[in-house]
């Protein structure tokens, strides 16, 4: 059984789908495009494009479409439907306020997201979540977007933290490909059903009350901690 380890240097956040409730407003603007090009868009095809930057967006849709040439007006014209849906407002998911306090009671926190940065700000804005962070960091921002590690990298060094002595909590394949390249713990709250994602702790919701306990301990134990130590055990 794996555990996330109590005495941690950082926690570092994803921000769609896993703190802020925006994933509905990414989906509608999908759709259209998908609908626009005479295709559907489902469970398939979303998870073709989920935690993808707004250009990897773009491009994976128009090789999907069959206008591989595409991906950059693609990319726009995603781009503008999202702020479009965004500026509506989203919700902050349940427990995810909760959890960013007590995390940052105990350690230093950040939010790493593949959104571009005036996206990012409106969703934590939007949440209520915006006095919560001290350090953010966008996909635009950045050289190599997630899957590629540099966001996560770039969280802890400017939070001073280990990447191995860190937590990363993600929803999606490509941010969990990214915080594990970079070397994080991985806590994971899927936002798409299906097949069993790689995680250090994999939950429903982050209401689960063993992260609320979690969150509590940050500090206690050693760094690294692994199964039969004080952590937070795998849900199966």
């Amino acid at each position: 059984m794996s555990s996330l380890p109590t005495n941690v240097q950082a926690v570092v956040f994803d921000c769609d789908g896993l703190l802020v409730d925006t994933e509905t407003c990414w989906t509608v603007a999908e759709t259209a495009i998908f609908a626009a090009h005479g295709h559907p868009f489902g469970p398939e095809q979303k998870a073709l494009v989920i935690g993808r930057s707004v250009e990897a967006a773009g491009e994976a849709m128009a090789q999907y479409l069959g206008c591989p040439d595409a991906g950059a007006e693609l990319a726009a014209e995603l781009l503008t439907r999202v702020r479009e849906e965004l500026s509506r407002g989203a919700a902050v998911l349940p427990g995810a306020a909760e959890l960013v306090r007590a995390c940052r009671a105990a350690v230093p926190i950040a939010v790493a997201s593949n959104s571009p940065r005036e996206l990012l700000d409106v969703a934590l804005w939007s949440a209520g979540l915006t006095d919560c962070f001290a350090h953010s960091f966008a996909a635009d921002e950045v050289r190599s977007p997630k899957p590629a590690p540099e966001l996560y990298l770039t969280a802890c060094e400017t939070l001073g933290a280990a990447p191995k002595h860190s937590v990363a909590f993600e929803d999606s394949v490509t941010g969990i490909a990214s915080a594990r390249a970079a070397g994080l713990y991985v806590a994971v709250v899927p936002s798409l059903a299906g097949a069993e994602p790689d995680h250090d702790w994999l939950g429903a919701s982050l209401t689960d009350p063993e992260l609320q306990d979690w969150a509590s301990a940050l500090g206690a134990g050693d760094c690294g901690l692994g199964a039969g130590n004080r952590g937070l055990g795998t849900e199966v």
